[in-house]
């Protein structure tokens, strides 16, 4: 059960929001340089916490330092910027505060995405005065994160991918790709033709499901013997029924 007074504190907190927002005094009591520092320093903290988790389940993958050091960074960055609103002229929402922060990057995984909103979650706890809310909210995220990395939780065992084979116009495709797929895969489907180079070639996408262990060189060697010697690309895809291009 929570602690005594627990609802009470949370309503006393949203209430002294409530009514600095609606009343005419536009400031709002001093912040203590002890409380401060607790905070900023409490932010720091989670956030190193979070990129060392961040560190373990990607160890395997991979992972950049400039995105490590970023899990570092925004929670202190989102702290002092709720900080200041809390202390200066006016108030603004949360919505309006969180605003303010952009992650610029090229898009990528959607697991490294959720770990930026993680970092930007405890820098609004840690913000606004939570911080045993948000050590808690970290113990358990972090605990499921680091689990389900260990037991490669939603793991696909299969090894699929995309084939790409670029054909002569003139080439009858059909069935011609079909005995050495049925050697190297588990599964093949033809997804897609389209022509390419001002429609004197024609591109083949087929999903695949490759055998473990087979030598990719002679797989591609074989596909090249029919297709006369013309580009192959053999690619990883994510697990759904859509092509992704390079």
């Amino acid at each position: 059960m929570f602690p005594n007074g627990f609802f009470g504190n949370v309503l006393s907190r949203y209430n002294d929001i409530d009514s600095v927002i609606n009343s005419s005094s536009t400031v709002l009591p001093d912040l203590k340089a002890g409380e401060f520092l607790f905070c900023l320093i409490s932010a720091v903290v989670l956030g190193t916490l979070i990129s060392l988790i961040y560190i373990l389940t990607h160890r395997k993958e991979g992972y950049s330092q400039s995105y490590v050091m970023s899990m570092v960074m925004l929670p202190t960055i989102v702290t002092l910027i709720l900080l200041l609103v809390n202390t200066q002229i006016g108030a603004i929402s949360l919505a309006g505060t969180l605003a303010l922060v952009r992650f610029r990057s090229v898009a990528g995984d959607p697991k490294d995405i959720s770990y930026i909103f993680f970092a930007m979650a405890m820098g609004v706890a840690c913000g606004m005065g939570f911080i045993g809310f948000a050590i808690v909210f970290f113990i358990i995220l972090g605990a499921v994160l680091f689990v389900m990395s260990e037991v490669d939780f939603g793991g696909c065992k299969k090894r699929h991918m995309t084939l790409k084979i670029a054909i002569p116009e003139n080439l009858d495709y059909q069935g011609v790709f079909e005995p050495v797929l049925n050697r190297y895969t588990t599964f093949h489907k033809l997804r897609r033709v389209k022509t390419t180079n001002f429609g004197t070639l024609f591109e083949l996408i087929y999903s695949v499901d490759v055998l473990e262990n087979i030598d990719q060189k002679k797989f591609v060697d074989e596909l090249r013997a029919l297709n006369g010697n013309m580009t192959i690309n053999l690619v990883f895809f994510k697990y759904d029924d859509k092509i992704y291009e390079n």
